[in-house]
Formats: structure tokens, C-alpha cells, sequence
């Protein structure tokens, strides 16, 4: 049986992935959550992924945008995205999300995530 573990989201160190986007990451055997804190006017472009996804803005704005539209999605709000859906987001203020994944990112830990180095 494995242990549970405490992480602490305040000790964990950010990785700074381009110079308007930073990430703190946990995976778990079968799931990742990260912590992005994301300055106004930052732009991750479209991409998919196999992961099912769920994303909760706890602070500013985002949107979220998808084919043939957009969401914006503000403080309190989350979004769903299946997998396989092409989207991008674009900061409307400078925010905090948390982004919850199943399964875990395998792409992450490998490094294969330049989509959001750009």
C-alpha cells in the first residue's frame, strides 16, 4: 500500500516556463494538478492532449478559446474540457489556475510541453 504525502504549495519551487507563465506541479500515479500563475496577456496556443482536464481560475480572468468560440472563465469558475478538444487561453488579467489532469502528464515530466514554453 503506498503512503499518502503532504505537499505544500507554498514550498514548492515555480517553474518559470516562458516570462509571463509559471507552474508548480504534483503528479500522482494517475493524475496531475499544477498551480500556473499567468500574467495578463499570456497566451498558451491551441493544442489538445489525451487528458481530461478541468480548469478553476481562483484568481483574474482567462479565455479559454475553443473551435468556433470562447469562454471567459473568472475567479470561482471552472471549465471542463474533454479530451482530444483543441483549445487555447489567452490572460485577460494576470491569474492563478489550478488545472487538474487524468491521467497523469506523462508529456510534463518528460519535458515535451513547448507548447507552453513559447
Amino acid at each position: 500500500m503506498r503512503s499518502m504525502q503532504l505537499y505544500d504549495w507554498n514550498k514548492l519551487e515555480p517553474e518559470q516556463l516562458n516570462p509571463r507563465v509559471a507552474r508548480k506541479v504534483i503528479h500522482g500515479a494517475n493524475m496531475t494538478i499544477a498551480r500556473l500563475e499567468i500574467r495578463k496577456g499570456a497566451v498558451v496556443a491551441a493544442h489538445s492532449h489525451v487528458h481530461e482536464q478541468i480548469a478553476t481560475v481562483e484568481k483574474g480572468a482567462m479565455k479559454f478559446l475553443f473551435e468556433g468560440g470562447g469562454q471567459i472563465v473568472r475567479a470561482g469558475q471552472s471549465i471542463a474540457i474533454p479530451p482530444h478538444v483543441p483549445h487555447g487561453v489567452e490572460a485577460l488579467e494576470d491569474s492563478v489556475v489550478v488545472d487538474v489532469f487524468s491521467p497523469a502528464r506523462e508529456d510534463w515530466i518528460r519535458g515535451d510541453d513547448a507548447y507552453l514554453r513559447g
